[in-house]
């Protein structure tokens, strides 16, 4: 029987997603922890397919996350409608925003695509803060009510577990386009846009498309965080998020979706749950990415997809 490309890494994925929630129990500190862990993962997943896939470095998640993170918090405070709706309508207008972004920066790369980019940011925060009609302003919006799906409200636990389920779906799917054709021509593109151009596929298109799918998985991320912690504010988002975005498929490895997810699950470890180096963990994060880009350049998952290659060789 034929295998599905990429089953492997889902099974690996969920067995992962099983031990946390064996491990998570009841204790709503790890509850919290773990859905924290779910957006970390979501936004590095959105960066995976235009920045290590396409190559192009956009520095404006913190707000396709916001986006998704206010549209659960305008839908559930301003409105009647379904909460449910708020993880499309989110998605729908990051995704929008990022296309119109891409478009007027598609002659800047590199460092100033990044700036830009950054700066768009950091005024889609001081936006929020502004339009306090609407926002609530640098207060945010509170008292968020519970997701109803037709008379069932999810417990948090079992909002925990959805988030799980969410990440690996995703991830899953975005390993499957990496490898589609699809995936194969975004790939070549970063290093070859030329020759891709060549063939008759149009660059500027595809990289609007990567950018367009990353903002829609940030954003999901983003309502996901707002529904678990029950509110919103211009600063939930910071530009630090999105460094730690950025290093985290680094971290975990950087030749498959599945390394963004180890990678936030290592930089939450770090920086957030371990105890002994709370209080320096982001500067043990950063010299563990510079050892990880000196020693494993493919990341934990390359490491050890190497090892166990040299071990299955010297058994053979």
């Amino acid at each position: 029987m034929k295998r599905l490309p990429g089953s492997f890494g889902l099974l690996l994925g969920v067995a992962g997603a099983v031990l946390i929630l064996v491990w998570v129990g009841a204790d709503g500190y790890k509850q919290t922890l773990v859905t924290t862990t779910a957006t970390y993962a979501l936004i590095a997943l959105g960066m995976y397919v235009p920045y290590l896939m396409a190559g192009s470095l956009s520095m404006a998640y913190g707000a396709y996350a916001g986006i998704g993170g206010y549209a659960v918090g305008l839908l559930s405070s301003r409105t009647g409608l379904p909460l449910a709706l708020a993880w499309v309508a989110g998605p729908v207008v990051a995704a929008a925003v990022a296309v119109l972004l891409g478009l007027a920066t598609r002659r800047l790369s590199g460092f100033f695509l990044a700036a830009v980019t950054l700066l768009f940011g950091m005024a889609f925060t001081a936006l929020l803060v502004d339009a306090e009609s609407l926002s609530g302003g640098s207060g945010g919006l509170g008292s968020l009510r519970k997701l109803d799906l037709f008379g069932w409200e999810p417990s948090h636990y079992q909002v925990v577990v959805g988030s799980l389920a969410v990440v690996c779906v995703i991830a899953f799917l975005l390993d499957r386009l990496r490898m589609s054709p699809w995936g194969v021509i975004v790939r070549t593109m970063r290093d070859a846009p030329r020759a891709v151009e060549a063939a008759g596929v149009r660059v500027s298109v595809m990289n609007l498309v990567s950018l367009a799918i990353g903002a829609a998985i940030a954003a999901v991320g983003g309502g996901l965080f707002t529904y678990s912690a029950g509110s919103v504010t211009p600063d939930t988002f910071t530009l630090n998020l999105v460094f730690l975005a950025i290093f985290m498929p680094l971290i975990g490895g950087s030749a498959t979706p599945w390394g963004a997810v180890l990678g936030a699950v290592i930089a939450v470890e770090l920086t957030l749950n371990f105890p002994a180096v709370q209080t320096s963990g982001t500067l043990i994060l950063a010299l563990g990415v510079l050892v990880i880009l000196l020693v494993a350049p493919q990341g934990v998952i390359g490491y050890a997809t190497r090892l166990a290659r040299l071990v299955g060789g010297r058994r053979g």
